[in-house]
């Protein structure tokens, strides 16, 4: 393969590119392209391997503010880029975007495609931490996303406008792909569900159990709805992080466990499968991009309950095929949970139109084939 037919992809896990970016990189084996894949080594590394990609490790402490190794970190991807002399990076996350295109701009000559999931809660949130920090972050932003030689992809326009209108980027070097699509052909509805009269309703929660994924206020609703004695149950699915002190601990986990609330679930590898358990999908965060998780939902015909942020707005339309609610607010997302509970016909009614809205901008073909069209402008095969 010719040197200047190699595209990077370069996220903070392989869990991230194995399960939201391997549609793309196979589209770009498909159209000629050498693909390698970078991130820190785990456990869908030999996935990867095995399905034909060549992967090179990069490990690197994705909280850590120590500049000595931050500045390390820089150089050992600069180093990555020097050696491999790709014709285009793509970098995925907050670290990889700020970090990767530092990288690229020591190499020179390298296309590059930041992707911006979400605006960092550090460029919004009022505490004496992100005061500190915002500053710097939005400089190196101003930085390393000036180029004329790259694209940011956003998935929504309300965080590109945030990013236009704090000067952090310009508005011609940015496009609109919203989300990282899904498999319409797998995440599709299905007949399995025998529902029996007075049957209890299943909530998923599926994300990571962290305060900002609105985690606390979900379990305050919980506790509310069966004090009530409403017909439903919770299912929380994803991962805690006991270094981050926004997470649940195994003791939060524990005591709900016990008190009855919820089922945890813990990591889930098959969520066509878990969704198709599942009646409602539920997601308060504070802030998101597009979540993977929502567009899965509705392409399997799932209603949705999720809070007024921009990153839902994208997909979910009030009373269309889901109910939007104010972020931090126990009581209005009691009100809309019990909405859908009580009313199986509204929730069949959502499903069926949450997957039309999928399959008109949210499959995965939609969004590689606009993918591609971002790297063939720049490298000027249009």
């Amino acid at each position: 393969m010719q040197e200047d037919r190699k595209i990077i992809l370069f996220s903070n896990t392989d869990w991230y590119l194995y399960n939201f970016r391997l549609s793309l990189a196979n589209a770009l084996k498909q159209n000629g392209y050498d693909v390698i894949l970078v991130a820190p080594a785990g456990s869908y590394q030999k996935r990867l391997v095995n399905l034909g990609f060549r992967f090179v490790p990069l490990n690197f402490p994705i909280w850590s503010a120590n500049p000595i190794s931050e500045l390390q970190t820089i150089i050992r991807i600069a180093n990555i880029y020097r050696k491999e002399k790709p014709l285009l990076v793509h970098h995925f996350t907050l670290k990889c975007v700020l970090y990767g295109s530092f990288a690229a701009k020591i190499n020179r000559n390298i296309k590059v495609v930041n992707s911006v999931t979400g605006i960092s809660h550090i460029l919004r949130d009022p505490g004496m931490r992100a005061k500190i920090f915002s500053p710097l972050i939005k400089a190196l932003y101003r930085f390393v996303l000036s180029s004329n030689e790259s694209r940011v992809i956003f998935q929504n326009t309300e965080d590109r406008d945030y990013f236009v209108k704090n000067n952090l980027v310009k508005e011609y070097l940015t496009k609109i792909i919203r989300g990282s699509g899904v498999n319409c052909e797998i995440f599709k509805p299905t007949n399995s569900l025998n529902r029996k009269k007075n049957k209890r309703v299943k909530i998923l929660f599926a994300s990571r159990m962290l305060k900002e994924k609105g985690i606390y206020e979900l379990i305050e609703a919980a506790k509310i709805l069966k004090k009530k004695g409403t017909k439903a149950e919770f299912l929380f699915a994803g991962d805690i992080y006991p270094d981050n002190t926004s997470s649940l601990t195994q003791e939060d986990v524990a005591r709900i466990k016990s008190e009855g609330i919820v089922e945890y679930l813990g990591h889930v590898e098959d969520m066509k499968q878990l969704l198709n358990k599942c009646d409602i999908v539920v997601l308060p965060s504070y802030s998101e991009g597009t979540p993977r998780i929502l567009i899965e939902a509705a392409a399997m015909e799932k209603p949705i309950v999720a809070t007024d942020i921009a990153g839902h707005r994208g997909l979910i339309q009030h009373n269309i095929n889901g109910l939007l609610v104010p972020t931090k607010n126990v009581k209005a997302l009691v009100e809309a949970l019990i909405k859908l509970i009580e009313n199986e016909e509204l929730r069949t009614t959502m499903g069926k139109e949450g997957r039309e809205i999928v399959l008109k901008e949210f499959d995965e073909k939609i969004v590689i084939e606009k993918t591609l069209a971002v790297y063939n402008e720049l490298l000027h095969l249009n």
